[in-house]
């Protein structure tokens, strides 16, 4: 899929309500960027912690996923980001990469900075690697 494709796909969930759209996307690497916004604030007009947090989930989840390929599905099972800088508006960008790929797990960092480069939050979350995706969720 283009980066393109994927955005559009991922748009119709959660990435959709954050504005999130990919750059490029791979196995080894993915990018995608949004627009800070005052939906995204929470009381004191800041960006709330979560959407950072979810940026995090998705951009680990899709280049893990994007890794994986036909052997099955990702999902994650820790998601840990410290926040650096607050941000009240502006152009964010993601950019993903493995740590570790391994037969039943992945590690991912994603770093997410501001429109002049500065580290605004760093994330990792843990992948597992599911072949069989039929009891997800029963």
């Amino acid at each position: 899929m283009t980066p393109e494709q994927l955005t559009e796909l991922c748009a119709r969930g959660f990435d959709g309500v954050v504005g999130l759209r990919y750059l490029e996307v791979s196995g080894d690497e993915v990018r995608a960027e949004w627009t800070v916004t005052p939906q995204l604030h929470q009381p004191a007009g800041i960006m709330h912690g979560g959407v950072l947090c979810s940026v995090v989930e998705s951009v680990a989840s899709i280049g893990g996923s994007a890794w994986f390929g036909a052997r099955g599905h990702v999902v994650g099972t820790n998601n840990n980001t410290d926040f650096l800088r607050a941000t009240r508006s502006g152009t964010l960008t993601a950019h993903g990469h493995p740590i570790h790929r391994g037969r039943t797990q992945q590690l991912w960092q994603v770093d997410m900075t501001d429109e002049n480069g500065r580290l605004v939050a760093q994330g990792k979350v843990r992948l597992a690697n599911v072949e069989n995706t039929a009891h997800l969720g029963q």
